[in-house]
């Protein structure tokens, strides 16, 4: 993998589609993207698209082939490879003028980043001699941004032959994914989000790359996404112990995101943060003792250098000044953009559509949502052509959707072989048992309005792409769904590259005049707010265990304000007026948590 270490931000997955390309959009700058291998679908059709565009040989790859996922994939990120090398290669051959891709390059760079200092100079110096030998080192140290893949662990299931019979294990999804990937010469990180799949951990032992060379590095990394420090030093040890690398650990807050959010039981980013910086050390020591003992115990080389292993973070990031903090105060060595990046057509691929909604988004436009049929909540944007489409089907008294991809099947409710709940096959079997139950009309329609809330994300997610790729042929439907965090609220405008760059690092103003609380605020009135709905779901019918967790989830949230009073100094240096506001708003919340604790129960 690129060990690029220039630009101190990244770009998340999102969705299916939106960051599909995002590689080959930006790595060339020397920032890094991640890429979706859930729809091999949706990989197929841009790989035929870009082969056309850059005049590459293409050959299709049916579902009618054995291991056509992998293959796929593999496939795929061959060509991603290709182009971004010789997408590099172009831009390290052009001239420093004002327009040039290789003057963006080191534009976008961040400040204090040493190619940065060099290019300065360079721009300074009168001397012919010095400016080309400059111009020179300068080229060289042109590299492009990582090439990484996410691979969602709850996304695996069994897949059939023509027979109807289940395959073997190695040929379900996600496994099929991580195939694809390791085959691929792409020198990239495959990034696990969604928890733990032993069977996927397992996998990885048979793939030489993934295990350290002669020089102790690495042509493919793992990257876990982890919510907390205690599921990061769970994961890693499951994965030293089979000789893994955990080379990064990407946390990410538990409401505070785009896409499905997987709540934390009430601890917030700064606290969980604080328990990484002080304990980095002893996680990294503890898992490359592991680690060594597993590579001896399978006669492979151990490295006498305990590997890199870098912990980065991201969720409702949103200026300049929390990116520093984040970097300096928890010495994370970068933070994840996505959101924001939704709305730079140069980095992602969003419908015109969809984007003018993303744009005049307010705060109330953007919800955590029941729509996602694994049952998780789902950051989402409200109105889209998706949710247009899922009304209009149910008012024409067809509800559902076909279910083509498959992707998300999980429920066995009515079949052996798992259903979607948002397939048109689930839903009309669930109502119609609904109704044989002769429910009270109010009961009937608060279980109906929970069948119905779902949306098939296989298309939803992808058709942003799909459109994009296959623009000349007749899609089953075009209706886009979309995952942005609730920080889009505070971003409105469609943003170049450059600018949005720049407001990570402090040289350009994305925010539109909406007030924006800092993110750790913003994270904790969602905590909050997610509190007091579980309170109120489990009101009525309150158990021993549902009060233990009620409880220990109030204690959190409260230690994570406690947390926030003592570091107010060093969260606004020198800024007391914001220091000043924050204690007001932290204030605010704590009092509302002792409120909200004594209403309606004996939470006391």
């Amino acid at each position: 993998m690129s060990s690029n270490t220039l630009h101190t931000f990244h770009i998340p997955v999102m969705g299916l589609a939106f960051s599909i390309d995002s590689p080959l959009k930006v790595a060339r700058f020397g920032i890094s993207s991640v890429l979706s291998l859930s729809d091999d679908s949706l990989l197929e059709q841009m790989r035929a698209f870009y082969s056309q565009q850059y005049n590459l040989p293409y050959q299709p790859i049916p579902t009618k082939e054995e291991d056509y996922r992998a293959r796929r994939t593999t496939a795929c990120l061959d060509m991603v490879d290709v182009l971004v090398k010789r997408q590099t290669q172009k831009l390290r051959e052009e001239a420093f003028t004002p327009d040039s891709e290789l003057t963006k390059y080191f534009t976008l760079l961040p400040d204090q980043a040493p190619l940065k200092a060099i290019y300065e100079q360079m721009l300074r110096t009168t001397d012919a001699q010095e400016k080309e030998h400059l111009q020179k080192e300068l080229r060289a140290g042109v590299q492009p941004g990582s090439i990484d893949v996410n691979i969602m662990t709850k996304l695996d299931k069994t897949n059939y032959d023509r027979n109807g019979e289940p395959l073997p294990q190695e040929f379900s999804d996600a496994t099929a994914a991580l195939r694809g990937f390791a085959n691929s010469t792409v020198r990239g990180a495959v990034i696990f989000s969604a928890g733990m799949n032993m069977r996927l951990f397992g996998a990885m032992e048979q793939f030489p790359d993934f295990m350290p060379d002669a020089a102790g590095g690495f042509a493919k990394k793992i990257i876990i996404k982890v919510s907390d420090y205690r599921s990061a030093l769970v994961q890693g040890k499951i994965l030293a112990k089979k000789g893994l690398w955990v080379s990064e650990f990407r946390v990410e807050s538990g409401l505070n995101c785009g896409g499905h959010a997987f709540a934390t039981d009430g601890y917030l980013i700064g606290p969980i943060l604080e328990e990484f910086r002080q304990n980095r050390e002893a996680l990294r020591n503890e898992l490359y003792s592991m680690f060594s003992a597993a590579l001896a115990g399978k006669g492979l080389h151990v490295p006498v250098m305990i590997p890199e292993q870098r912990i980065t973070v991201q969720g409702g990031i949103g200026t300049a000044q929390e990116h520093d903090f984040l970097l300096q105060h928890y010495g994370v060595e970068a933070t994840g953009w996505g959101t924001p990046f939704l709305l730079v057509p140069e980095a992602t691929t969003v419908d015109e559509e969809t984007l003018q909604q993303l744009v005049a988004a307010k705060k109330e436009d953007l919800y955590l949502s029941p729509i996602s049929p694994l049952g998780v909540p789902f950051n989402a944007l409200r109105n889209t052509s998706s949710e247009q489409l899922k009304k209009l089907r149910v008012a024409q008294g067809k509800p559902g959707s076909p279910c083509i991809k498959k992707h998300l099947v999980s429920n066995t409710e009515f079949t052996d072989e798992p259903i979607c709940t948002a397939s048109r096959k689930y839903q009309r079997r669930k109502l119609e048992q609904l109704q044989a139950q002769q429910l009270d009309a109010e009961t009937y329609l608060v279980e109906e309005a929970k069948v119905l809330a779902k949306e098939c994300l296989c298309d939803g997610l992808a058709n942003a792409g799909t459109q994009v790729f296959t623009a000349s042929k007749k899609a089953a439907t075009k209706a886009v769904a979309i995952c942005p965090g609730p920080n889009l609220a505070y971003f409105s405008g469609v943003y170049k590259l450059q600018e949005m760059v720049g407001h990570i690092y402090g040289r350009f103003n994305a925010l539109n005049g909406t007030y924006r609380p800092h993110m750790f605020i913003n994270e904790l009135r969602m905590y909050i707010d997610y509190w007091k709905n579980k309170k109120e779901e489990q009101l009525l019918t309150l158990t021993d265990k549902q009060y233990k967790y009620l409880e220990s989830f109030w204690n959190s949230l409260q230690e994570g304000i406690q947390y926030y009073k003592l570091h107010l100094a060093a969260i606004y240096k020198g800024e007391l007026e914001r220091q000043v506001i924050m204690l007001d708003e932290l204030l605010d919340a704590e009092e509302e948590l002792l409120l909200a604790r004594l209403q309606k129960t004996a939470l006391v």
